[in-house]
């Protein structure tokens, strides 16, 4: 019988339960929802051929075949069907604040990244004509940054966290980003993306952040993530 490969914590990217011989088809996520009450979140496609990695020139050996019911025809992007599955009520979030004049994503990170990778990834969205709350444009001279945060996170579908180093620290230290994420992780709107550091990293200093699936630039590049997070909120 197969054994899992996480027997401790449980599989933390979508990834690597994919790769688990014993959780693969079972998702086998401890700790958390593997949200079973959905109805299938795929479109219908018959024995889809099992695809390499390439989106956004995603690096990593892990093959990739899932299709959201979300992703258009033609589309290029691929999944495994655990990101499928933990994209999936995000998703159903979009939808229904599809009709309200919103930002489609609030992106949440360290003061220290707005330089580097928090804006490598707000230019890769704004590339692929996603709406971006961005601190280093939002926030107005003059503004209280807190009160301009509140607005953001108010006023965006989605929020996605950009887990580095540089954001432990500041959770840690219960800094302005600690304070965005207590607000995010009350809702379903909330999307990791793990750069330059681990889930094991996180739980040391968030466990509930550490315990919500999402997107790791240790698995594909930035451009893909980007181009995922493109496709979920487009509606």
């Amino acid at each position: 019988m197969a054994r899992c490969t996480a027997p401790v914590y449980g599989h933390r990217t979508a990834s690597a339960a994919a790769a688990c011989p014993a959780c693969r088809g079972g998702y086998g996520y401890r700790g958390y929802s593997t949200y079973s009450s959905y109805s299938s979140p795929y479109q219908s496609y018959s024995s889809p051929a099992t695809v390499s990695a390439t989106s956004g020139g995603s690096s990593g050996g892990t093959s990739r075949s899932a299709k959201p019911r979300w992703s258009k025809t033609g589309s290029g992007v691929f999944y495994t069907d655990a990101q499928v599955r933990a994209l999936t009520p995000i998703r159903e979030s979009v939808e229904r604040l599809a009709d309200l004049d919103r930002r489609d994503v609030f992106l949440c990170h360290a003061w220290d990244d707005r330089k580097g990778p928090a804006k490598d990834l707000h230019d890769l969205l704004e590339g692929l004509k996603v709406k971006v709350w961005f601190s280093e444009k939002d926030v107005v001279l003059g503004v209280p940054l807190l009160r301009a945060i509140d607005k953001g996170l108010a006023n965006s579908r989605i929020g996605i966290v950009l887990v580095t180093p540089a954001l432990l620290n500041r959770i840690a230290h219960e800094g302005v980003a600690e304070k965005e994420l207590s607000a995010l992780l009350h809702t379903e709107r909330l999307v990791p993306v793990v750069h330059d550091t681990t889930y094991e990293a996180l739980r040391e200093v968030s466990p509930l952040l550490a315990s919500r699936s999402g997107l790791s630039t240790a698995e594909e590049s930035m451009k893909g993530v980007a181009e995922k997070i493109a496709e979920l909120v487009a509606v």
